[in-house]
């Protein structure tokens, strides 16, 4: 089983840019689609972008498309969420999840992913 661990988050000001890691050990990366949800106080958990195991292929959520981008590195067995032009309503805890049983695909439901991390806060002053 993979245990993954997400780092980068903060404090940042609206127009401002984060980058958060997403850490995995304990299996092979490269065996795992990966993606990155978030949630904010009250809400639904959100799909944010999904990466294969190659990084062949990506996904978006409609509310972030042009503004983040996803990324990996298999050789240092880490995911990424670069995140520029940030909102206020960006504001959420965020989580990424592995997903070994359809590794080439993007999955956009919680559902799709058996593995996740323990979150990191991003907030976006106004």
């Amino acid at each position: 089983q993979v245990q993954l661990v997400e780092s980068g988050g903060g404090l940042v000001q609206a127009g401002g840019s984060l980058r958060l890691s997403c850490a995995a050990s304990g299996d092979t990366f490269s065996n795992y689609a990966m993606g990155w949800f978030r949630q904010a106080p009250g809400k639904e958990r959100e799909f944010v972008a999904a990466i294969s195991w190659s990084g062949e292929n990506t996904l978006y959520g409609t509310s972030v498309k042009g503004r983040f981008t996803v990324s990996r590195d298999n050789a240092k067995n880490t995911g990424y969420l670069r995140m520029n032009s940030l909102k206020p309503e960006d504001t959420a805890v965020y989580y990424c999840a592995g997903d070994n049983y359809r590794p080439s695909s993007l999955g956009f439901s919680a559902n799709d992913y058996d593995y996740w991390g323990q979150g990191t806060q991003v907030t976006v002053s106004s």
